[in-house]
């Protein structure tokens, strides 16, 4: 956090579950100033008056598909963290056009307002389902990263970085399981789980913003990086939960069926992706497929080890239920 000290940065979609911890945390650590940018009024004025005091934040109204919006707030801009999105899968097959419009579109319209007022660093914050995307969320996300990706590529002579963090579930966010499972539990059930055998990857908001944080720095232009995480089953997430909330009650505990568009897992990285990619600390980079790795641009990558298969949770060896308590347990989320 002591190289945001010095620096102004704009987070899209700052109400939302993952642009709201990353206001928090600049502002705990101490950023020299954020500018908040998202489309709900009402979820805006109290970020607003939340942190009114500290003098370093400010919030304006403005929706990513407006780009003379986003031009104005980027001006004296530093750090740009993309955050802002439509994320429910099942909406956005309802309403693809919407999707384009806000995930696609809305990128491009960062991307120019960056380039438009000499940002230095534009992080986009994507998901495990931009990976092989079998719906339209998921597309729109890896055609977000694209958009990034083709930034830095067309752009050289600009002194804008642009790249990409990839993350998968993460755990108390808006629409998760986490909170959902905790409702069903109260009502006294039944908790409700698509598929037994689902995998997914997890982190918890607090952590996934961390990470995204420090993406910040190590992005040299066009790169996706992925974070690792944990494997926990679906199921094991609803046994800990129920067993640890449900005050003795009798739950049960069933299978509805996947939803339209659902995986049976999360991928993080592909197997196309595996060749141009190289560990790094708690990261995955994955380079451009244009990107030259020998060149001086990637020196800090040459003595790093390259990964042997895609980063898949059904590849993973998954936590045991004791596993999945003691993580939920140390982390606060079965209280």
């Amino acid at each position: 956090m002591e190289k945001f000290r010095n620096k102004i940065v704009l987070v899209t979609g700052s109400c939302g579950t993952v642009g709201a911890e990353l206001v928090r945390q600049l502002v705990e650590g101490g950023a020299a100033g954020i500018v908040c940018l998202d489309n709900n009024e009402t979820e805006l004025f109290f970020q607003m008056d939340q942190y009114h005091t500290t003098g370093r934040v400010r919030c304006h109204l403005a929706d990513v598909r407006d780009v003379e919006a986003l031009k104005l707030r980027m001006q004296a801009v530093d750090v740009v963290l993309h955050a802002a999105a439509l994320k429910h899968v099942g909406l956005c097959e309802d309403s693809p056009n919407q999707a384009v419009r806000t995930n696609i579109e809305g990128t491009q319209n960062v991307i120019d307002a960056a380039l438009a007022n000499g940002v230095g660093r534009v992080i986009f914050t994507s998901s495990d389902k931009a990976v092989n995307p079998t719906n339209v969320m998921g597309t729109s996300k890896l055609m977000s990263e694209r958009l990034m990706t083709a930034a830095s590529e067309s752009n050289r002579n600009a002194s804008t970085v642009f790249a990409s963090t990839r993350f998968g579930n993460v755990l108390g966010s808006r629409g998760s399981v986490v909170p959902l499972f905790r409702r069903q539990i109260a009502s006294g059930g039944p908790v409700t789980l698509t598929d037994r055998a689902m995998t997914r990857f997890i982190m918890t908001l607090e952590e996934a913003a961390a990470l995204v944080l420090d993406s910040v720095w190590l992005a040299t232009g066009g790169e996706v990086m992925v974070t690792k995480m944990p494997v926990a089953r679906i199921a094991d997430i609803a046994t800990v939960m129920r067993d640890a909330l449900s005050d003795g009650r009798e739950i049960e505990i069933t299978e509805i069926g996947a939803k339209p568009g659902e995986k049976m897992y999360e991928e993080l990285m592909n197997d196309e992706e595996v060749r141009r990619t190289w560990e790094y600390g708690n990261f995955f980079l994955i380079l451009s497929a244009f990107a030259d790795s020998g060149s001086d641009a990637y020196a800090h990558l040459k003595e790093r080890s390259q990964p042997d298969r895609p980063y898949n949770s059904a590849h993973e060896s998954p936590m045991t239920v004791g596993e999945v308590a003691d993580y939920f347990t140390a982390r606060g989320l079965l209280e």
